[in-house]
């Protein structure tokens, strides 16, 4: 026990978290071989990896900035284009109507000439269907009354010439009252 004693008083004096000596040699030694082969071999890989990365989102980053500002740009060019067409429909639309109107407007001027056209060949049909109707009339009442006077004078007055004189001069003056008398 008291070898157990005085290998406790051993192990006391000797701190738990410092390692010996020999261990704390190899261990500084590994360190030192792995510490080179990182420096040698793996930090240079590490960062060109790095710096690949950092140069290809920098890449990306000017890409993404040229692909906004042509996006932007045909973003414009398309809302340029799109008031120009607008503004052509809007002139098609008005030009449209500007014919519309002129169109109804000369089938209105048509309509109104065929109007007059057919008002006044009416009124020559009428004239006309008048103007036989009045020589028609005048050839009846001439008859009749050539008729009438052979009667009360007793003699005939077949003679056409004389007969177409007295009918003239008789109508005459019956026209010529009855326009005295408007």
């Amino acid at each position: 026990m008291i070898a157990n004693l005085v290998q406790l008083a051993a192990e006391e004096e000797q701190n738990p978290l410092v390692p010996p000596g020999p261990e704390l040699l190899i261990g500084t030694i590994a360190f030192a071989i792995v510490f080179f082969f990182f420096w040698k071999k793996l930090l240079p890989n590490i960062n060109k990896v790095l710096e690949e990365r950092r140069a290809a989102i920098e890449g990306g980053i000017e890409e993404a900035e040229t692909m906004k500002v042509e996006a932007q740009s045909v973003l414009e060019q398309y809302k340029a284009q799109l008031a120009e067409a607008r503004h052509e429909a809007a002139r098609l639309r008005q030009e449209a109507q500007e014919q519309g109107a002129a169109l109804i407007a000369e089938m209105r001027a048509e309509g109104q000439r065929q109007r007059e056209e057919i008002v006044a060949a009416g009124h020559a049909q009428i004239e006309a269907d008048r103007k036989v109707a009045a020589s028609a009339l005048r050839q009846d009442v001439g008859k009749l009354a050539t008729d009438l006077a052979g009667k009360l004078v007793g003699e005939s007055l077949e003679d056409h010439a004389r007969q177409s004189r007295v009918i003239d001069r008789f109508l005459d003056e019956l026209e010529e009252k009855a326009e005295a008398g408007r």
